[in-house]
């Protein structure tokens, strides 16, 4: 090795060293602000099956906390998250939902560096901190094999206005985001045109992307729109369900963890979001067939490997215009 190979390779070591020192460091400052906060109260949209797991392992090891779990659905936890600020009541120390555009509009949150917020994609983690990845939802086109071979399942957006799939496909009817974000990709003039193509094939409309994944799985109809991760789950526990992998984008929706900005017991807080966006969080979170957001953590399944999809995440302008785009689409489809 030459000198000046050595003195880059000795460089690299030292600032590894000189990180690794600070982050012990924070670490240890936040350990002890949270012992005297002893208490840290999480509002989260995320389903109780993973997120109590996930708080039961902070407790776990960081007994000297005492938690509170708040858990609601996206619209009625930001609902209830505005109206209590309005009063007054600041009484989320953290909180985790795909809605945090809106909370940040609206000055609730502020910015916090996860420590290891650069294992993240760009796409999974605000620039500026506001949030960082916990999970992924990747919104796709499910099929029941017993229905439909692999071959003959549509692959792209535009097959799915072949005469065959009239009245074939399940639909999620407050897929807003989903309409608003492909408006963002393909422009509105495209989009909406192809929104009133695919409205002529009359797909049926559920509440609820598990009902939807449920249905097809049952066989009342071959194509669905779905969550990824839930098809995985039922292809193992033995459903005749798969996904197509091809269409592009495939929109997702990023359930992100933030800091209240005006949290109580911040120090608290801020090693839930720590341990959250941990490799060991990060585990778990596929332990529960969920999609971790962080890159080093691959998924149970290969086809789940974020790094091979062409992936859109819903942009916050998509939640601004959120309304607009409900209304849209609505319309478009009749609904």
């Amino acid at each position: 090795m030459n000198p000046s190979s050595r003195f880059l390779t000795s460089l690299i070591l030292f600032s590894l060293s000189l990180i690794a020192n600070l982050h012990a460091q924070s670490q240890s400052a936040l350990i002890d602000g949270a012992k005297k906060e002893g208490k840290l109260v999480w509002y989260t949209s995320m389903a109780i099956d993973t997120s109590k797991p996930l708080l039961d392992a902070f407790e776990k090891e960081y007994p000297f906390i005492k938690t509170e779990l708040v858990r609601a659905g996206e619209e009625q936890l930001v609902n209830r998250t505005m109206n209590e600020v309005r009063a007054g009541k600041w009484f989320f120390d953290a909180l985790s939902t795909s809605s945090i555009a809106t909370l940040i509009e609206h000055q609730l949150i502020a910015p916090y560096l996860a420590p290891e917020r650069d294992r993240f994609m760009d796409q999974f983690k605000d620039p500026k901190g506001y949030w960082i990845g916990i999970f992924v939802n990747n919104l796709v086109l499910a099929f029941n094999t017993k229905m439909l071979a692999a071959k003959d399942a549509p692959k792209d957006y535009a097959d799915l206005l072949q005469p065959k799939w009239k009245g074939q496909m399940l639909m999620d009817s407050t897929d807003y985001d989903w309409f608003g974000t492909l408006q963002t990709v393909w422009g509105r003039e495209k989009t909406v045109k192809y929104m009133q193509q695919l409205a002529k094939q009359d797909p049926l409309w559920r509440r609820g992307h598990g009902l939807t994944a449920q249905l097809v799985g049952a066989g009342e109809v071959p194509l669905a729109w779905a969550y990824s991760f839930r098809i995985e789950r039922m292809k193992k526990d033995g459903a005749p369900l798969d996904w197509v992998d091809t269409f592009d984008p495939l929109v997702v929706t990023i359930s992100g963890m933030a800091l209240s900005a005006k949290a109580t017991n911040s120090n608290a807080a801020k090693l839930l979001i720590n341990f959250a966006t941990s490799k060991k969080g990060q585990e778990m979170i596929r332990e529960m067939r969920r999609i971790p957001a962080r890159s080093d953590v691959k998924p149970l399944a290969a086809k789940m490997d974020q790094s091979r999809l062409k992936l859109k995440a819903v942009p916050k302008q998509v939640y601004s215009g959120l309304d607009d785009h409900a209304r849209e689409f609505r319309k478009i489809f009749g609904l």
